[in-house]
C-alpha cells in the first residue's frame, strides 16, 4: 500500500480528484495518510476533513524564520512515514533538505507543458490586463518529480489541451484542470503505487 501525503494551499480541486480516484479505484493500492496546508483557510483542509483524512496547517507565518519552518515541516511530514509526497497546488518552495530526503518521492502537477513553459506564467501563455495574449495554440499539464531546480525534475506524464480562440483565462484554467490535471495526477499516482515508474539518468520510464 502506497502511503501518500498531499500538500495544498487553496481550494483543493486536485486533492478532490485524487480522493475521487481512490474511491472509484482509478488509483489502486494507495492511501492518503495526511493533507498538509500552509494556509489555515484552505478549503482543501475541509475536503480532507469530510473524508476523515488527518489534516493540518503549518504556516511559515507562525515561525521566526524560514529555516525553523522548514525544520518543523519536515519533522511533521516524517512523522507520518509516507512513501510519496504529492504537491497539489502547494505554494511554498520545497527546501533542499526535504528534496534530498525524499529523492524521487515528491511529485508535482504543473499547469503547462514543461520544459517549454517552466516556472511562473499562466498555462504557458501571457496574460495582459486579464486577456490572454495569443500565439501558443496548445497548453496542458505535466506531472513530474521534484528536484532542486524549478520544474526541472523527471517528467512522468503530460497531457495537451487546445487553446480556443475565445478562451478567457478562467475558461482555459478550468479546461486544463478538467481535461489534464484531474486525469494525469491520479494516473501518475497509480503508476507509482504499482511500481511502474522507474527513474534512470534523470528520465522516467513507465514499465
Amino acid at each position: 500500500m502506497l502511503k501518500i501525503a498531499v500538500l495544498v494551499s487553496g481550494g483543493g480541486t486536485n486533492l478532490q480528484a485524487v480522493m475521487d480516484a481512490i474511491d472509484d479505484q482509478t488509483i489502486t493500492n494507495t492511501k492518503i495518510e495526511v493533507v498538509i496546508s500552509n494556509n489555515k483557510n484552505a478549503y482543501a483542509l475541509e475536503r480532507a476533513a469530510k473524508k476523515g483524512i488527518p489534516n493540518l496547517c503549518i504556516s511559515p507565518k507562525d515561525f521566526a524564520d524560514r529555516a525553523e519552518f522548514n525544520r518543523v515541516f519536515l519533522e511533521k511530514l516524517n512523522s507520518y512515514h509516507v512513501d510519496l509526497v504529492v504537491l497539489a497546488g502547494f505554494l511554498v518552495v520545497i527546501p533542499p533538505e526535504m528534496i534530498a530526503e525524499y529523492k524521487n518521492k515528491i511529485i508535482n502537477i504543473h499547469p503547462s507543458l514543461i520544459p517549454s513553459f517552466c516556472g511562473t506564467g499562466y498555462y504557458g501563455l501571457k496574460v495582459h490586463e486579464g486577456v490572454l495574449e495569443r500565439g501558443v495554440k496548445v497548453t496542458g499539464a505535466t506531472v513530474h518529480f521534484v528536484d532542486e531546480g524549478t520544474d526541472t525534475g523527471p517528467i512522468i506524464l503530460q497531457k495537451a489541451v487546445e487553446v480556443q480562440s475565445d478562451d478567457t483565462p478562467e475558461i482555459l484554467q478550468r479546461r486544463v484542470m478538467e481535461e489534464a490535471e484531474w486525469k494525469i495526477l491520479p494516473q501518475a499516482i497509480d503508476l507509482i503505487a504499482n511500481d511502474r515508474v522507474v527513474v534512470e539518468d534523470h528520465k522516467t520510464r513507465i514499465r
